[in-house]
């Protein structure tokens, strides 16, 4: 469980840190340490507290999906029967490997998910076999990502 800390405030340091592991997650402490002339152990200190805070909430390895065979990326407009068929419906597409984001939204979907296939055959079996299976899901509506335009993070200012 993730705890509050109320009193904690994320100070000019912590957004350099911040934005220095934004841009490479790879980057050392002892690193990091050196670009903002502060000691090793401080950059450490304020890392545990933004972790407690539940600012940083993981560190990630980023892939290309399509250099290790996995080139379609689709989103999934996702229509329940339901919305309190959501959280079950929630727990059945966790299951699902391909399924890589999912958001419950407001407007023409219930969910909005992205998956990332090998191919179209592949995706067609994660729609009819894995997805449209699911019970409250009535049917979904499917985009293909020709293009990747732009993916980052949220700047810190």
């Amino acid at each position: 469980m993730q705890k509050t800390l109320p009193d904690l405030e994320i100070d000019k340091l912590d957004k350099q840190i911040l934005g220095i592991l934004m841009q490479d997650a790879g980057v050392p402490y002892t690193e990091i340490a050196k670009r903002l002339v502060v000691s090793g152990g401080t950059i450490h200190m304020r890392m545990k507290k933004l972790q407690e805070m539940g600012v940083v909430q993981g560190h990630y390895l980023n892939i290309n999906p399509g250099k290790i065979g996995y080139d379609v990326c689709a989103f999934l407009g996702i229509f329940l029967g339901k919305a309190s068929e959501y959280r079950d419906a929630v727990r059945e597409l966790e299951k699902i490997p391909e399924v890589v984001e999912m958001h419950y939204t407001t407007g023409t979907y219930s969910m909005f998910a992205k998956v990332i296939c090998r191919d179209t055959q592949h995706l067609r079996a994660v729609l009819n076999e894995k997805i449209q299976v699911i019970k409250g899901v009535q049917r979904t509506e499917t985009f293909i990502s020709l293009e990747e335009s732009i993916r980052r993070q949220i700047r810190i200012e």
